[in-house]
């Protein structure tokens, strides 16, 4: 794995980025093969809380955790044990859908619908497009997804009906689903 370490409000030595890449590093006994991908990590500093997020992109899916505490490397201790949960949980999945299909279905990566700003003048300026190929998946994989991305919706293509649909989390914790009339 390639790390990417950047620092915000705060300076990344080097024993902080070694801990970094030995911490980060465990997630590679969970791949028959050591992933090549980048590994995005970034150790933020705001009113004395570290906060750590990473980002590993794999072929066929995105993980992607962030967590803060008093101290840096609490901080990291604790995002590198909410991705091996990621994993484990992907894996699992993955596994049962093999014995009861008979195949193997694949995740896609990461999508976000465009962000938007409001600035004074009250226009709606488009601050970040991003482009993604939806592969069709059944609702359950796009919670998962969802889950694994910690994002509050995910877009997806339904396998069973070819249409796009909309699955959020519900402030009960509960999930939703919104599919075009």
């Amino acid at each position: 794995m390639i790390f990417n370490v950047r620092g915000e409000n705060i300076e990344v030595t080097n024993a902080l980025k070694e801990y970094v890449e030995k911490k980060v590093g465990r997630i590679e006994k969970y791949f028959d093969t050591p992933p090549t991908s980048a590994v995005n990590v970034t150790l933020k500093v705001v009113k004395d809380v570290h906060s750590v997020e990473v980002t590993v992109q794999l072929p066929g899916v995105v993980l992607r955790g962030e967590e803060g505490n008093e101290d840096m490397y609490a901080a990291i201790d604790l995002v590198v044990e909410k991705l091996e949960r990621q994993i484990r949980k992907h894996k699992t999945k993955v596994n049962r859908k093999f014995r009861q299909e008979g195949s193997l279905r694949a995740l896609f990566k990461e999508e976000q619908p465009a962000q938007v700003k409001q600035d004074e003048e009250e226009d709606l300026i488009v601050v970040r497009t991003k482009r993604f190929n939806f592969k069709p998946m059944d609702t359950e994989e796009a919670i998962l997804q969802m889950d694994m991305l910690g994002h509050s919706f995910f877009v997806y293509s339904n396998s069973e009906t070819d249409e796009m649909n909309v699955v959020y989390k519900r402030k009960d914790g509960k999930y939703g689903l919104i599919e075009p009339e």
